[in-house]
């Protein structure tokens, strides 16, 4: 068992928090990763390890976790607006705009519909 690994589940939430508050983000990624793996209905450390690799630029991955989430819960407004993001980032702007658009609307911002 790595480092990466060790301990219960809260303490690798908690020490995944820690890294990406720390902005080292391939450290949470790979703690995270894990636990994703054990708890994949939750919501939450599926959404921090798509930060993660949102804000490491491993942006395939990101997407791959972001549509998990809104598959399951469509009205989630943050991974709405964090995949329109993730696919800007990529060149995908067409493909970015509904999710945006989306998220807005969820947030209660008409205006930019």
């Amino acid at each position: 068992m790595t480092y990466y690994g060790y301990g219960t589940p809260a303490e690798r939430w908690e020490r995944a928090q820690l890294f990406f508050d720390a902005k080292d983000y391939a450290a949470a990624a790979r703690v995270l990763g894990t636990l994703v793996e054990e708890v994949p209905e939750q919501t939450g450390p599926r959404l921090l390890l798509a930060r993660a690799y949102y804000h490491s630029a491993q942006l395939r991955r990101a997407e791959t976790e972001l549509r998990v989430i809104v598959e399951r819960d469509p009205v989630e407004q943050y991974a709405r607006l964090m995949l329109g993001r993730t696919l800007q980032r990529q060149g995908r702007s067409e493909e970015a705009e509904p999710h945006l658009r989306l998220a807005s609307a969820l947030a209660g911002d008409f205006e930019q519909l």
